[in-house]
């Protein structure tokens, strides 16, 4: 296994499994960190990989099954659909490779738990998505909290609406599959982010809806052409935690907006407000309960001007006994949420998490050139 670099020390060999539109950040973030060299790269599109390949000096191109092989690879990181999550990263696994990959860490809590109960006997890592949560912006919020700042926190409310991928998306289909929906798609950023802030969940009460058996995608090659939605597109629940303090979350692909702030943290002292957690820096504020006053808080914590791919490299410096922030078991314990809310929802009961999470160590306020690094020139693998 590769080591992660301090000073002149060899970078982390990567190999990447996917090469879509997410992949873009991931690339911008990674070529410019010197903590990992980008050595093979796989998609099923071959002009694609070819096209990528083209840009990064060490990159071979390969098929997914020889990348989870390849001696060159130390961790895969696995940008593949939430179908292929599991099966890539149990192959990686059984190669004796650390694994990242995008969120959810599986389709189903079943398939998340052999990944982690593989990467345990085979004593390798697992990280996945989101790491937005590292960013300036919740970790801004944490660190009020921790300090103090709202007194006591009591609650919390989580609420994304949108209209759907279908307005803007030319391929929406998997968004509305086994594995989509607002739940799946968009919920790990506020749960994720409700863990951070409040810490690990132990019980869920939900409901859900779905208003349109088919959707009309709008834009594209298939603008005009209807889909079907096979999954719940309105989802509501409570999130008890293990504090006592209980979040509240709604998840939607069926109204336009929300005019509230994505997150609100409520205590006893004051009110945060928190901005998208699906961003690094979201803006937070605070709302003291003594006078009624709003007051803007400038970063107090958190990777400064974060992009996505910082969970790796925190993945990849972390010492070897330590926790990365953005762990798998951190991702187990948010897919087990999701799936007993969606249970929790068309049982019309309340549902016990099954899973244990700690809550992630704090990200200290980190500007750029520390958390990314030199790029050095005419490095060699």
């Amino acid at each position: 296994m590769g080591q992660s670099r301090t000073g002149d020390e060899t970078p982390h060999r990567l190999g990447i499994a996917g090469l879509g539109v997410t992949s873009a950040a991931y690339l911008q973030t990674l070529t410019a960190s010197d903590a990992v060299v980008i050595t093979a790269v796989a998609d099923l599109d071959a002009a694609r990989a070819r096209s990528v390949a083209a840009g990064l000096p060490f990159a071979r191109v390969m098929t997914v099954a020889e990348l989870l092989t390849a001696d060159e690879v130390d961790t895969v990181l696995n940008l593949t659909t939430p179908a292929s999550h599991a099966e890539i990263a149990l192959g990686a696994i059984a190669q004796g490779k650390q694994v990242y990959g995008e969120k959810p860490l599986a389709v189903t809590l079943a398939e998340g738990r052999s990944i982690l109960a593989a990467a345990t006997h085979a004593g390798v890592r697992v990280g996945s998505a989101p790491d937005t949560v590292l960013g300036t912006g919740i970790q801004t919020a944490r660190a009020a909290i921790d300090d103090g700042l709202i007194g006591r926190p009591v609650a919390a409310s989580a609420v994304m609406v949108t209209a759907g991928h279908e307005l803007w998306h030319p391929n929406p289909d998997d968004h509305y599959r086994e594995g989509g929906g607002p739940l799946f798609d968009m919920g790990p950023y506020y749960i994720t982010a409700l863990i951070h802030l409040l810490g690990p969940i132990r019980s869920v009460t939900g409901a859900s809806s779905r208003p349109q058996d088919h959707r009309v995608i709008r834009t594209g090659p298939r603008a005009g052409e209807s889909i079907p939605v096979l999954v719940d597109t309105h989802v509501t629940g409570v999130l008890e935690h293990d504090s006592g303090a209980l979040s509240t979350i709604t998840m939607s692909f069926d109204a336009a907006a929300t005019v509230r702030s994505p997150l609100e943290v409520y205590g006893t002292e004051g009110t945060l407000s928190v901005g998208d957690p699906d961003t690094f820096d979201a803006p937070t504020g605070l709302r003291r309960a003594h006078d009624g006053s709003f007051h803007p808080l400038d970063p107090l914590a958190g990777y400064v001007d974060g992009t996505r791919g910082i969970g790796l490299v925190d993945q990849i410096r972390a010492p070897r006994r330590t926790a990365a922030r953005a762990n798998g078991g951190l991702a187990l314990h948010v897919l087990d949420v999701m799936e007993s809310l969606q249970r929790a929802a068309s049982e019309g009961r309340r549902v016990d998490i099954t899973t244990a999470a700690d809550r992630p160590a704090s990200v200290p306020l980190t500007p750029r050139a520390e958390w990314l690094g030199a790029v050095h020139e005419g490095r060699r693998v």
